[in-house]
């Protein structure tokens, strides 16, 4: 995760986009507080000083065991319904990561799948590409 924090901070430098590292608290609604493993926020204003008020342009979560199904199936939900344009799950234990991307009806799309020898493209960023096999360390 650090990877790929160093490599979403020096990418967008200069940029209006900030990239966080947990534990940052994102105020989705009044019901709705979480701390994703990265994000990333584009629009100033949704930067305060003690949490993120409103939806990232772009998430991620690292899977364990233990929080795998509520990543994949509550998490999911949940910023598909906020907003989240981008949202990417890796999985570090399998070596390879999904990424869903808001359409344009306010959905998530199938899941672009991508193994450790891929490079991807960051829809929501597209000044930036990440090379998988740095974020897999191989």
């Amino acid at each position: 995760m650090i990877t790929i924090a160093t490599k979403l901070k020096n990418g967008l430098k200069g940029k209006p986009c900030k990239p966080f590292i947990a534990p940052v608290d994102v105020i989705l609604s009044e019901h709705d507080v979480v701390q994703p493993d990265l994000l990333v926020v584009c629009k100033p204003e949704k930067i305060g000083e003690k949490a993120i008020h409103g939806a990232p342009d772009l998430v991620m979560e690292v899977l364990s065991p233990s929080t795998a199904l509520k990543d994949m199936r509550e998490k999911r939900a949940l910023y598909e319904r906020a907003g989240v344009r981008e949202y990417v799950v890796i999985d570090p234990l399998e070596n390879y990561l999904q990424r869903f991307f808001l359409g344009d009806d306010g959905r998530y799309g199938s899941a672009d799948v991508f193994g450790a020898e891929d490079n991807m493209l960051l829809l929501s960023l597209p000044e930036l590409i990440l090379p998988l096999a740095e974020v897999f360390e191989q």
